[in-house]
């Protein structure tokens, strides 16, 4: 496979907006420090105004005709940027999937503590699975199986909802249950 030789005197690809000298359209449309419009301008003027007031020229909407530049600093622009995307991603919540593992002969009072365990995943906003073992003589009533899904179904059903029902995979009997 042939791979492309980077020169020393090559620049790296820049990532994000373009800044003072890397504007390279004729004419821009310019907004000031404080948001206000000031319209249409050259790029060299654009450029010795934000000189003058010890600022940057930072294209903002670059696929605009004419593009749209602010007068903005750029270090501090690109801060405030990061802080954003770090404060929206803090906020998210990743919904993952629980597992919870019964057999059909799981006693009553066994199943009622992994539904208050599945209560708890599905009031955070976690999927959950619950996966019924079969062994040996157990596939002969696989009705059971089924049975025990069902009853997690029905005592959650004011905050979950079945996403796929009960069904067998090799040994194994999955259902799974999402948050309403």
């Amino acid at each position: 496979m042939y791979r492309r030789r980077r020169f020393r005197n090559e620049r790296p690809e820049m990532t994000g907006p373009r800044v003072n000298d890397r504007i390279r359209v004729p004419r821009i449309v310019l907004i000031d420090e404080e948001g206000k419009r000031l319209g249409e301008f050259l790029t060299k003027d654009a450029l010795t105004l934000a000189e003058q007031r010890g600022l940057d020229l930072v294209e903002v909407s670059p696929n605009a005709r004419p593009p749209v530049c602010k007068i903005a600093d750029f270090g501090k622009l690109k801060y405030s940027q990061k802080k954003r995307a770090a404060q929206a991603k803090r906020k998210q919540h990743q919904s993952q999937m629980k597992e919870l593992k019964v057999r059909p002969k799981t006693d009553d009072h066994d199943l009622a503590v992994k539904i208050g365990k599945a209560r708890d995943f599905i009031e955070r906003g976690d999927k959950v699975k619950i996966t019924v073992f079969f062994r040996g003589r157990e596939h002969a009533h696989r009705d059971i199986g089924a049975e025990q899904c069902m009853r997690f179904a029905e005592a959650l059903k004011e905050i979950a909802k079945v996403e796929s029902r009960p069904h067998m995979n090799g040994r194994r009997m999955h259902m799974v249950l999402a948050p309403v």
